[in-house]
């Protein structure tokens, strides 16, 4: 209801992710209960979602419905997230602002003279209008960081082939892509909930799933210690 109020005001969100409340319903049937249990989950849209499309923004891709879900939002499920909705980008996403031919343009929800920043803008306008506590953009050069930024958030891009991102959209690899690692990444309000998000990601799961990453659980210690996680 919240993210549907702000996405009127601001139009961040672009697709309502059916079947999340089936899931709530398994999930409460579940024994073993996930470290994000119960926790909706916004996407940022060039992050595949079982029966959904991925846009990048542009036309082109608009009739590819995905057959599965990413790893990242299979793992989110496996513990207990809910993914909820898929957020707005930028065209093709090389951009720091947020808006294209199909959804329009997002507005920054603390000053709607402004923009929400890019490529993750949408996740940035959602979270900040408080339509969502926790949200999943990606970042090469700056896509978590500045709508992050812009809209007074926190957000995290870790270190490169630290977090699954394959099953990405197509048009979401550039040249330049080979050279500066894009990664996914949480959005939030605090450290905190990046910090529970990055615990929860790290698991047996995505490595199972995804046996190119390095199987390095969270560290807690290193995070008390104030480094980077």
């Amino acid at each position: 209801g919240e993210a549907l109020e702000v996405t009127r005001e601001v139009n961040c969100v672009i697709d309502f992710i059916h079947g999340c409340e089936d899931q709530l319903q398994k999930l409460k049937k579940q024994k073993e209960k996930g470290l994000l249990y119960g926790i909706p989950v916004s996407i940022k849209d060039h992050i595949n979602c079982k029966g959904h499309i991925s846009s990048a923004g542009m036309v082109k891709f608009l009739g590819q419905v995905k057959e599965e879900d990413s790893v990242i939002v299979q793992v989110l499920k496996s513990q207990g997230a809910i993914p909820f909705v898929k957020t707005n980008i930028p065209q093709t996403m090389i951009n720091y602002d947020c808006s294209n031919l199909i959804f329009g343009q997002t507005l920054n929800p603390l000053n709607h003279q402004k923009t929400p920043g890019g490529s993750s803008g949408g996740e940035g306008a959602l979270i900040a209008g408080g339509g969502s506590i926790l949200g999943i953009g990606s970042d090469v050069g700056g896509s978590i960081r500045l709508p992050s930024s812009f809209c007074g958030l926190c957000g995290l891009k870790p270190t490169g082939n630290r977090i699954s991102y394959y099953k990405r959209a197509p048009g979401s690899d550039g040249i330049f892509v080979l050279a500066v690692a894009g990664m996914v990444g949480p959005m939030a309000r605090d450290v905190d909930s990046l910090a529970l998000c990055m615990k929860a990601l790290l698991c047996e799961e995505m490595f199972r799933l995804d046996p190119t990453l390095p199987p390095i659980p969270f560290d807690e210690e290193v995070r008390l210690r104030g480094n980077p996680v």
